[in-house]
């Protein structure tokens, strides 16, 4: 059930907020929607389709701003890519249970804010010694990843860029890039899958709202990144955020609809 249209503002302010905040360091805010989303709409095929499509917005812009800063490498990319949009798309075609949605939705939200915080005191700082990993590691890593996605509705990125900053992958901002278009194919796949599957549920009304706000907050967000602005305080608000919902939405949604 919606909230009455006159506090809805809260939560087209507060999707401005977070679509700044990932964009500034590359990510959609796929989490965070659907942590904020789960407040707000009672049918998890409306929170999935809402938060993919947020998600595509965002990025979007930002892959087209880091292609042109010349961060883009096709081919370091395409392994994670070409399983993870088949994955993404199979796990879109699942109906879960609402309980176990909600489970595994709980579940996400609090690891992304574990390897939100990981990343953030973790990260290579000075010089970045590069270390090179066979490709079929970057192929298992796309498929997982993808799957679950597809499953839970999030592009994905929020995973990947932790593990990948760890592992000196590469440089933080070809991974910033990476995650910017991983969440993309796989937004765009989990999207694709769920119109097969006829679970695609928008309400455009307030979506049309939403959809405005994380535009301009994303084209906010990735504009201070490109011009080195420093996230690590608002990786660890977010991280904090996400991680208080996650803990809601799995012992309120998802442990309550499991044992009663």
């Amino acid at each position: 059930m919606l909230v009455e249209d006159a506090s809805f503002i809260w939560v087209i302010a507060a999707f401005f907020v977070v679509a700044a905040l990932y964009a500034s360091v590359g990510f959609g805010g796929g989490s965070s929607y659907l942590a904020i989303l789960t407040l707000v709409f009672a049918s998890f095929f409306t929170i999935r389709s809402t938060a993919l499509l947020c998600n595509l917005v965002v990025v979007s812009s930002s892959c087209y701003l880091y292609f042109r800063k010349g961060h883009f490498n096709i081919k370091k990319f395409l392994p994670y890519v070409l399983m993870s949009v088949p994955l993404a798309f199979v796990g879109a075609l699942f109906r879960l249970s609402e309980a176990i949605f909600f489970i595994l939705l709980g579940c996400t939200l609090i690891a992304s804010s574990v390897a939100l915080v990981v990343q953030t005191y973790s990260g290579p700082g000075g010089t970045i010694n590069l270390r090179k990993y066979p490709v079929w590691l970057s192929y298992l890593m796309g498929a997982g990843v993808g799957l679950l996605s597809g499953l839970v509705g999030i592009g994905g990125g929020i995973f990947l860029s932790p593990v990948l900053n760890h592992m000196r992958w590469e440089v933080p901002v070809k991974i910033a890039a990476l995650a910017s278009f991983f969440i993309l194919v796989n937004s765009a796949a989990g999207i694709t899958g769920l119109l097969v599957n006829d679970t695609f549920d928008v309400p455009w009304q307030k979506a049309s709202g939403l959809l405005l706000a994380v535009f301009l907050g994303g084209q906010l967000g990735i504009r201070l990144s490109l011009n080195k602005f420093s996230a690590q305080s608002i990786r660890l608000l977010t991280a904090v955020l996400v991680f208080f919902v996650g803990i809601r939405v799995l012992v309120t949604n998802g442990l309550q609809l499991t044992f009663y």
